[in-house]
């Protein structure tokens, strides 16, 4: 696996936006490793394992999809081979970018458990698949897991299914599930809240048109954000519309990698940067007048002058009261030596 353990997991989520294409596959992995991003995601599904023919599209798919066909046959058109999915996860590993994908059917499982990869994404609408979590789990291989459009209660139910088999390594996902989500549902700090009631590290999918939300997801701890990855926006199929291009996701990673830099460490330190200002701009003990040898010095003979390279500030009480030993004159910056 070959993500910088320090390093957010930016994931370029292909997804379906291959339209059923291995070429066209390839060539999203391409691009998104020019963008930076550390993890492609793909959705190993078959339709027939986990579409009723008869299903209803979602309404974000019928609005970007033709009418003529059935839920079933958009998906139908979006499959890839076992072949395909050995390919990619080869072509991923010579190109070194890490592989994932969600598996949506157990079918599908059986494909990513042969080709052995590495770990596993659930996504939101498989929360509450315990069956397909069931055999995730008896893979122990690490997994992602996904909670748009779910309460508190169904996540717990599902980790309790890991909690039960031991399996422990587990990241969840915050995500609102519409293609785009509006900003003011996304409730950021929802990652605080799975954080500290399931104890699982946590990240953010990211289905919002800004990268104002993933930019302040970094600040809330994500260990992993996902964005929708595409060639073209405005290519057919459910999800062109809401992802990102290779120019938006080259500065969305650059974005959330400035930022990882921002947030940097919690150590409060006086860098070398600030060594020149220290010692310029802090103010030292001065004199206000000429002052003859064994005066006493009252508050009335100081003033608080820059430079900062005599006694500042704090050194006040050690100087108050104290005698002078030789005579110094007005704009003076005292030190240790010249007190009695």
């Amino acid at each position: 696996n070959m993500i910088n353990r320090n390093q957010i997991d930016i994931i370029a989520e292909i997804g379906v936006n291959h339209d059923g294409r291995f070429e066209k596959a390839i060539k999203l992995i391409r691009e998104a490793k020019k963008c930076g991003a550390s993890t492609v995601k793909f959705q190993t599904l078959f339709a027939n394992e986990f579409v009723k023919r008869d299903t209803k599209k979602v309404l974000y798919q019928s609005k970007t999809t033709s009418k003529k066909e059935s839920h079933y046959e958009m998906i139908k058109k979006l499959e890839l081979s076992e072949y395909d999915f050995f390919r990619i996860y080869n072509f991923c590993r010579k190109i070194n970018i890490n592989f994932l994908s969600t598996p949506y059917d157990l079918k599908s499982l059986e494909i990513l458990k042969k080709i052995k990869a590495p770990r596993y994404k659930t996504a939101s609408t498989d929360l509450v698949d315990h069956m397909l979590h069931t055999e995730i789990i008896k893979t122990k291989k690490p997994v992602i897991i996904s909670t748009g459009a779910s309460n508190l209660k169904e996540i717990e139910k599902t980790l309790k299914l890991y909690k039960k088999m031991k399996h422990k390594k587990i990241t969840l996902l915050h995500c609102v599930s519409n293609y785009p989500c509006s900003e003011k549902n996304i409730n950021l700090r929802v990652m605080n809240t799975l954080r500290k009631k399931f104890k699982f590290p946590v990240g953010y999918s990211d289905h919002s048109n800004s990268e104002t939300a993933a930019i302040m997801s970094v600040c809330l701890g994500a260990k992993i954000i996902e964005k929708h990855f595409t060639l073209n926006k405005k290519a057919s199929g459910p999800d062109h519309k809401a992802s990102a291009d290779p120019r938006d996701f080259e500065k969305y990673v650059t974005s959330i990698r400035n930022a990882e830099k921002i947030l940097g460490s919690d150590v409060k330190k006086i860098h070398k940067e600030e060594q020149s200002i220290r010692k310029i701009s802090r103010k030292s003990i001065t004199l206000k007048n000429n002052l003859v040898k064994g005066r006493k010095i009252s508050i009335n003979d100081i003033i608080m002058k820059r430079p900062g390279t005599g006694l500042i500030g704090e050194k006040l009480e050690k100087v108050l009261g104290k005698k002078i030993s030789k005579d110094l004159t007005k704009d003076y910056q005292l030190k240790e030596i010249d007190l009695k």
